[in-house]
């Protein structure tokens, strides 16, 4: 009888015990958020980024590390393991798709979180025609944002099919409805529509095994990045909103980490997001879950109706 509610409570506590996730991209923001949250039901989580205590990757932030990722998920109760890995070099990808092999025998869950080109944005995207972006800027966004994506799929598939319930989860910014407007440029709304069509494909092609791919996106987040941006910190991100009014709205990277743990957790994800894009909320709404201050944002909710629908609303109504 004790055993018997002993694992229970372990079930309960942690759904995902015993499984094997890879978050690409976790060195900080909503990926980071990703493996702690999947380590705090119990994961074992490989994490990788190109930052670590001793290089700095083109983002150029020395703040947020990969090591310290691994630490942070171990502390939330799972098992974290900081691999250095760049997405866009094949060879590394595949040392650690085999590491991972050699260790674990499977992988269960695969997050594509690679991103890094908010550098760009700022100088080369925003603001700009096509044709006005730099071309070998344009070209890397492609790169960061889709074909490192890309690569990591190949590689990691054949280890992910082997698991009794694949999940891959593509990250992006804007859901299908949301990007069927134009993102401002060629370059950034082909970066950001890519994962939606490649989750799109590739559940297609796991359904056979079971699988589940989503593509899954925050709405406006409070990542380290955008709250340096407006020179505050998440103990009082509010003060940004007199910047930028929209910000009330805005979200922590645990309120969409914490949705996609949920989903990682559910057995009958597969009916329910197959080949589906989803927001944050979306996900929250589905499974119960809360940001970090017991709310429930909406953002792209309050950008349609508010932005481009002329309704009349406060932040607030969409928390």
């Amino acid at each position: 009888m004790n055993q018997d509610t002993t694992t229970q409570h372990i079930a309960d506590d942690a759904p995902l015990t015993g499984r094997i996730a890879l978050v690409a991209g976790a060195t900080r923001g909503a990926g980071r958020a990703l493996a702690v949250e999947l380590g705090r039901l119990g994961a074992t989580v490989y994490v990788t980024g190109r930052t670590t205590r001793t290089r700095v990757s083109e983002v150029g932030r020395t703040t947020e590390t990969i090591e310290e990722t691994g630490e942070l998920v171990s502390a939330a109760g799972g098992r974290g393991i900081a691999v250095p890995t760049d997405h866009l070099d094949e060879d590394q990808v595949g040392a650690l798709v085999e590491r991972i092999e050699r260790e674990e025998g499977r992988l269960d869950i695969l997050v594509n979180d690679l991103w890094g080109g908010e550098h760009l944005l700022v100088k080369s995207v925003f603001g700009k025609k096509s044709w006005e972006t730099p071309l070998a800027d344009g070209l890397r966004i492609l790169e960061l944002g889709v074909r490192s994506h890309l690569i990591t799929a190949a590689l990691a598939l054949p280890l992910l099919v082997r698991s009794d319930s694949p999940l891959h989860v593509e990250v992006t910014d804007g859901t299908a409805a949301s990007n069927r407007r134009y993102r401002e440029n060629l370059f950034y709304d082909l970066a950001k529509n890519a994962p939606i069509r490649i989750a799109f494909g590739l559940g297609e092609e796991l359904a056979e095994y079971g699988g589940t791919a989503v593509a899954v996106t925050p709405g406006f987040m409070r990542s380290e990045q955008m709250l340096a941006h407006f020179g505050v910190s998440e103990e009082n991100w509010r003060d940004a909103i007199a910047q930028e009014p929209a910000f009330a709205v805005a979200e922590s990277p645990h309120y969409l980490a914490r949705a996609v743990a949920a989903l990682a957790a559910d057995q009958d994800r597969s009916a329910r997001w197959n080949k589906k894009s989803a927001s944050s909320a979306d996900l929250a709404k589905a499974y119960g879950v809360r940001d970090v201050d017991g709310s429930q944002p909406d953002a792209w909710a309050y950008f349609e109706d508010t932005r481009y629908g002329g309704k009349e609303g406060s932040a607030d109504d969409y928390r």
